[in-house]
């Protein structure tokens, strides 16, 4: 392909398919682009928008097209466009993902520990989900906060309630207790952040990108379901290795003499385990789903369905919307 032609927006694999969106998924989720100044983000920002534009700079190849649009993605919002921040990012959730999940699980066994690194976790999970937000349906400061507070309680009671219970349990089940803490904290956790789209429903376009109205409720508990779904198979790998397998690996490691003598190195082998993990999981979780969804006008809310017929008939027939992450 011509450069002078090349479609900056076309996406560089088939996302119709799990392969294809999963190509795209390990590409944004690079770590290594969390670590590019902002400079260099802004850069590839204008390059891409200079190809929407249809001026590309000369000399400019195609790859380095390709390279600019996966620093766009990973850094910024698809509605927005605005660089979002780096905690939130995409590319960030496997160095952050796996340095927090790590510590929770090996500081698991006092109360005090529990609740610090779960007030992290969620701390790190709200504002993922923030970041990634469907951003056509603004969030109030007010909605942020209950969201926030109500998702790390209930981590907090969880966790607690869970570690006082299995005191006198064997010690394998107590290193479940973070991974039960997180995933009902999650579940209250993305509704939460997510109300808005709850309440005023969710943006849809026809294929082009033009508005068509809100839908408030089939597009919604789509969307809903299907972020909760892309959020527990990242936590839960098939069939659900990564809370069963690894804390039952870690206890019969440490019964060999070599890990007894190197103690301090119990919390870095976690970490970089659940990296390994993570590394993988990420982006097959964010590939179940297309991220820009479709629905048939037939299946929507009679109230909309009939706002689109009536002005565009029989020519709109299916509408698209953005899942977020």
């Amino acid at each position: 392909m011509a450069v002078s032609t090349f479609d900056i927006d076309a996406p560089r694999w088939d996302q119709s398919t799990f392969m294809g969106r999963l190509k795209h998924f390990f590409n944004i989720t690079d770590c290594t682009t969390a670590l590019l100044p902002d400079s260099r983000l802004d850069e590839a920002k204008l390059l891409v928008e200079s190809c929407r534009a249809g001026s590309i700079p000369p000399g400019t190849t195609e790859e380095q097209l390709h390279y600019a649009k996966k620093l766009y993605d990973s850094a910024f919002h698809p509605d927005t466009g605005d660089r979002m921040n780096l905690i939130g990012r995409m590319s960030f959730q496997v160095p952050g993902g796996m340095a927090i999940t790590g510590a929770m699980l090996q500081f698991y066994r006092t109360v005090p520990a529990v609740v610090f690194w779960q007030w992290v976790n969620q701390s790190f999970n709200a504002l993922v989900n923030y970041t990634n937000r469907n951003a056509a349906s603004p969030i109030t400061p007010k909605q942020i906060g209950v969201a926030y507070v109500t998702a790390t309680g209930t981590a907090l009671a969880t966790a607690v309630g869970l570690n006082l219970y299995t005191k006198k349990a064997p010690p394998l089940v107590a290193r479940w207790v973070p991974f039960a803490a997180v995933a009902a904290a999650n579940c209250v956790n993305i509704p939460m952040m997510r109300q808005q789209e709850i309440l005023n429903g969710i943006a849809v376009t026809d294929e082009n990108g033009n508005k068509l109205g809100h839908s408030k409720r089939k597009t919604t508990v789509k969307v809903i379901t299907m972020t909760q779904a892309n959020l527990l198979i990242a936590l839960y790998p098939l069939p659900f290795l990564f809370p069963v397998i690894l804390p039952i690996i870690m206890q019969r490691l440490e019964k060999y003499k070599f890990m007894q003598r190197i103690t301090y190195l119990h919390g870095p082998i976690q970490v970089m385990m659940v990296g390994v993990f993570l590394v993988f999981m990420v982006p097959a979780a964010c590939s179940l789903f297309p991220q820009r969804c479709s629905m048939a006008v037939s299946k929507l809310e009679p109230e909309l369905r009939d706002s689109i017929m009536s002005r565009y008939g029989e020519s709109v027939q299916h509408v698209y919307f953005n899942k977020g992450l």
